[in-house]
């Protein structure tokens, strides 16, 4: 089946959840959609994340309908034709929501612990002698797997660092090359059923803060063998277009949770935590800066790989427009604007 033809079935199967009877009218409240992608089992994240969305409803007064996707093409979509209106995305899906679907960046998540950031990871089962330079030889022998193709850290980071730069292709490079998120990559590290996979330095967080046996076991039997340089924290993306009092309501409440130290703030902290993130903090589109950057090296790399010369200008030209706005001090009242953003579906 196609990746076109499977992001097609997947916005299909997400559109018929957000049209279950019951779904868009609860009286005289606004209903706002707000959109995720699990990172880990359905069962898992809906208990993640029930309680955080039931505070926000209380704050707000919005009825909040959580929309848990399949991968962030699906989520894409269902912006694009307003059938969500706010979510949590990865740097890379956030900057084709804002490109393809009218979104905006509002608000942006933070470390649990210690600085912002995290990494992109490839893991290998631990005790297998599986070197890095072994899965850069492209022998076509191993199995591999990446994140979903909107993946900033399961796609994007070791294309642009790893496998950009040595003119390396997966497709041709090993014996398969599937694609699911970090927790299953993981999982399927561990058991043997893949050689080695991305992953990231927040899922490897978050299956240690489970404490259950499965996630321990799991990560007693993988071992990191390469690292991304930092990425930024993940974006929460709104469609622009959204009611301005809703915006208000939904960002007073993201930028004050978990805020300060009464006991209500440490409550909504340890929900945080479940989360993977602190404390939200205001944000706008130039936080996509770095992914943009990120998009252009691996363009210029590709294209120089190819050998070529207009893909190549193309891809200069965009790097030149990333540094020259990333040079520009920030505006407070307006976002950055993002080369090859529509706002109409079908763009």
């Amino acid at each position: 089946m196609s990746i076109r033809r499977t992001a097609v079935l997947a916005f299909v199967s997400l559109l018929l959840t957000a049209c279950q009877p019951g779904a868009g009218s609860s009286g005289d409240r606004t209903v706002v959609r707000f959109s995720i992608l699990p990172t880990e089992s359905l069962q898992s994240a809906q208990s993640a994340w029930t309680p955080f969305l039931a505070d926000m409803e209380t704050a707000t007064g919005l009825k909040i309908e959580p929309l848990y996707g399949t991968n962030y093409t699906a989520l894409i979509e269902a912006m694009r034709f307003k059938q969500t209106d706010v979510g949590w995305f990865a740097n890379q899906s956030g900057l084709e929501a804002v490109r393809r679907s009218g979104g905006e960046v509002f608000a942006r998540t933070t470390s649990t612990d210690g600085p912002d950031g995290y990494q992109g990871l490839i893991v290998v089962k631990k005790g297998s002698g599986l070197t890095l330079d072994r899965i850069l030889a492209c022998n076509r022998t191993l199995n591999f797997a990446m994140g979903d193709a909107k993946s900033t850290s399961g796609t994007l980071a070791p294309m642009t660092w790893l496998f950009g730069p040595r003119n390396i292709r997966p497709e041709t490079c090993f014996k398969t090359v599937r694609s699911a998120n970090a927790e299953a990559n993981l999982f399927a590290v561990s058991m043997g059923q893949l050689d080695a996979a991305t992953n990231n330095s927040e899922s490897l967080e978050r299956l240690a803060d489970l404490k259950t046996e499965a996630a321990q076991k799991a990560l007693a039997d993988i071992e990191v063998v390469w690292r991304s340089p930092t990425l930024p924290e993940d974006p929460m993306v709104w469609r622009k277009d959204l009611d301005p009092a809703v915006k208000a309501k939904i960002r007073d409440f993201m930028l004050s949770y978990g805020v300060g130290d009464s006991v209500e703030a440490q409550r909504q902290r340890r929900i945080l935590r479940t989360l993977q993130t602190g404390p939200f903090r205001a944000a706008d589109d130039r936080h996509l800066l770095v992914v943009r950057e990120m998009e252009a090296t691996a363009a210029l790399i590709d294209a120089r790989n190819r050998k070529d010369p207009d893909a190549e200008a193309k891809a200069r030209a965009s790097l030149d427009q990333v540094h020259s706005e990333t040079a520009m001090p920030a505006r407070p009242d307006k976002s950055a604007d993002l080369e090859g953003r529509t706002h109409t579906p079908g763009g």
